[in-house]
């Protein structure tokens, strides 16, 4: 998490988790799903010859310690967290259990949910949507580096356009790039709406969430 090539960026970390916490205080349940993009190219960078599965535990494994930096921090500024892995580590996580997710929830907690689905060849994109729908949550945001969908990369072309409203079907069809298909059609068949906005952004988040601001909906 952060600007680096690779590895933790603590102040982009207490970054994220002030906007987290602004939902927290709006009185909305939060589940997250933390990436190890930021760890896992570092090793991949150096680790050529490893097999598939192989790479994605390990980058199961950075998504772990991304989540516990990210626990400590919420909880640094009030805001009670738990840990919850798809892998079984024990001595620093909770195993994932749906009911004890739940439970967490009620007693007003966050829930990380970290180590993606636990199988390899799934991304953490599709881990979000199989745990919004086991959830039951009424939406998916995805925070990134761009405040939306276009049909062009935004970078490289100024004049792309922007999808402030665009339809899974749609995305799928267009094969646009802002989450795999397997996400974005598991998100589909449970109907929950999924909102792209600029995690780099201050107030984006809690701001697509009312609604305001610049993001993509997907419905």
């Amino acid at each position: 998490m952060g600007d680096s090539n690779y590895g933790l960026n603590v102040s982009t970390t207490k970054f994220i988790a002030n906007e987290i916490k602004k939902i927290f205080n709006s009185n909305i349940e939060i589940c997250l799903i933390i990436g190890g993009g930021n760890i896992f190219r570092g090793i991949r960078g150096a680790a050529e010859g490893i097999d598939r599965s192989t790479s994605d535990y390990m980058g199961m494994l950075a998504t772990i310690m991304n989540a516990l930096s990210m626990q400590s921090i919420l909880e640094t500024i009030g805001v009670p967290t738990r840990v919850q892995s798809a892998i079984n580590m024990s001595q620093i996580a909770e195993p994932y259990i749906r009911r004890k997710a739940v439970r967490h929830l009620e007693k007003n907690r966050i829930v990380i949910f970290a180590a993606g689905t636990g199988n390899p060849f799934f991304s953490t994109d599709t881990a979000a949507s199989l745990r919004a729908s086991e959830m039951n949550c009424s939406l998916i945001i995805k925070a990134t580096k761009v405040d939306g969908i276009y049909d062009e990369d935004p970078v490289n072309n100024t004049k792309a356009k922007h999808y402030k409203n665009i339809s899974y079907d749609e995305v799928l069809n267009k094969n646009l790039k802002v989450m795999d298909s397997t996400a974005i059609s598991l998100a589909k068949e449970s109907q929950i709406p999924i909102l792209i906005t600029n995690i780099n952004r201050k107030n984006s988040i809690l701001e697509s969430i009312k609604g305001i601001g610049k993001f993509s909906k997907i419905s």
